[in-house]
């Protein structure tokens, strides 16, 4: 799936009712907020590539800079295929994080509750200022739940709600991705950390493992997730249109409403157990009697991994389906949507190689370590995270390039190293806003195209990157050097 995909038929014009009802009353004159958000809308429908380009640009800007550090042309060849498949167990864990986020929230039980949901707002402006609230909130769970239930919830919404912005609304959808994701339970670069399995060797010797609590469950962390979150809402607030200026999903053709899941009839006995919940119900017990086990025998913060996490919703997924056969349509339905990932996590690991088996990883960390102090360390990382976004969209993928010589310098400079973590996870989300690679499951369920949403996301990253900015630097003064721990 491409990230300026979805064909569809054009519509009539902007916020023209449905079925001969009365017109909308005329468009008072926009605001600041409202004004920015649709011209910069509109520029984006007409100028903003695909998210292949911005992997792709990633391999040539990293070889260009391995030959400025003087490695050959031979050597950095070598180094991009030694590594091309060496994430291939992260890539398995973050598809698993789609399909899981994918199960639960496609599940009839959620279905029910996201109809409920929708019958909440009395405005349009209240819909998407709603709908951004539940991307933010979900994406704290889950980021592959945050991004299908907030789809779905914008669908619902855009059947119910007579002027609703479908730009607007898609964006707010979208807003867990680029704002606060990574501060939560499904953070790739904190759970890596917390992950002795998932961390590289080369890595581990430098970080050792930074469990959870000196990540996401720091009071700074929660702080910043919370204020990040409000401010995410309040932007959805004022930037979203009235009824009479908006693009409703009338103007683009497309459908509307939560899609229509039905079981065939069983048509065979070799079909029972299929449509028996005999089985899900006892793997399911079964599954969820293992994470208990760990649970108990680790505690909280040391149990949560990739692994773990996973295992957990792909459990509840299927006892939320209650039948083989609708938890196997459901996973399915799920797999277009981590297509993106299965495809590009692998350019994006011989990307790593080609920093990590050249001299660019030592380099990068002692030029930190020469232009920062302990104090402007957290900007720098928080504006150069930002910036290599751009071009490696995945917070996981991006972490392993990024965190030896990240962490490194972090040690030089006595920067407590959860904090660097952090840093990294609430800088890196900015640039999900305008590089539409994790878009991808919310078009698909949208039927829009990429262009057609970040308007509203660029918005979203001129107000958050100085807040996040200020709340790295002054969060990680309160926050002393704490020595690795050793891995194992």
């Amino acid at each position: 799936m491409m990230a300026d995909g979805g064909g569809r038929s054009g519509g009539g014009p902007a916020g023209s009712p449905a079925g001969g009802a009365a017109p909308l009353p005329p468009a008072a004159s926009p605001g600041v907020f409202v004004g920015l958000g649709m011209g910069l809308a509109d520029w984006a429908e007409r100028w903003f590539p695909d998210a292949l380009v911005f992997a792709l640009a990633a391999i040539v800007v990293v070889f260009a800079a391995g030959l400025a550090v003087g490695s050959t042309p031979a050597e950095l060849v070598k180094d991009f295929g030694d590594g091309f498949w060496g994430l291939i167990p992260f890539t398995m864990q973050m598809t698993m994080i789609i399909v899981g986020g994918y199960v639960v929230a496609s599940s009839p039980p959620v279905r029910r509750l996201i109809a409920w949901l929708a019958t909440l707002p009395r405005s349009p402006r209240g819909a998407v200022a709603f709908i951004a609230f539940f991307a933010t909130f979900t994406s704290l769970i889950s980021w592959g739940f945050s991004l299908i239930f907030s789809g779905l919830l914008v669908r619902e919404l855009a059947q119910r709600m007579r002027g609703l912005d479908y730009r607007a609304a898609g964006a707010a959808a979208y807003l867990g991705l680029g704002s606060i994701w990574a501060l939560g339970l499904s953070s790739s670069a904190a759970l890596m950390m917390a992950t002795q399995g998932s961390i590289p060797p080369a890595l581990l010797k430098i970080s050792g493992v930074i469990p959870l609590s000196q990540t996401i469950f720091t009071w700074q962390s929660l702080a910043t997730a919370v204020i990040l979150l409000v401010l995410s809402v309040l932007v959805a607030w004022f930037s979203a249109p009235a009824a009479a200026r908006s693009k409703t999903a009338e103007t683009y053709g497309v459908p509307v409403g939560l899609p229509e899941v039905r079981l065939e009839p069983r048509r065979t006995p070799g079909e029972w157990l299929e449509y028996s919940p005999l089985l899900t119900v006892l793997v399911a017990v079964v599954g969820l009697v293992y994470l208990g086990q760990v649970l108990a025998a680790k505690g909280p913060m040391a149990a949560l991994d990739l692994n773990t996490y996973n295992l957990l919703f792909l459990m509840v997924g299927m006892l939320l389906h209650w039948r083989p056969r609708a938890f196997v349509r459901a996973v399915g339905e799920a797999v277009p949507a981590a297509a993106g990932v299965l495809i590009q996590f692998p350019f994006y690991a011989g990307i790593f190689g080609m920093i990590t088996l050249s001299p660019i990883s030592r380099d990068l960390a002692q030029f930190f370590v020469h232009i920062s102090s302990k104090g402007s360390y957290p900007i720098l990382v928080s504006l150069y995270s930002a910036l290599l976004g751009l071009f490696v969209p995945s917070g996981g993928s991006k972490w392993v390039i990024e965190a030896p010589y990240v962490l490194q310098a972090a040690r030089d400079l006595h920067v407590h190293l959860g904090w660097v973590v952090q840093i990294y996870n609430a800088a890196e989300a900015l640039p999900n806003l305008v590089n539409p690679f994790w878009m991808l499951p919310v078009l698909g369920l949208l039927n829009v195209r990429a262009r057609e949403l970040v308007g509203y996301s660029v918005l979203q990253l001129l107000v958050h990157l100085p807040v996040v900015l200020f709340l790295m630097w002054f969060f990680a003064r309160t926050l002393p050097y704490v020595p690795p721990l050793p891995g194992g």
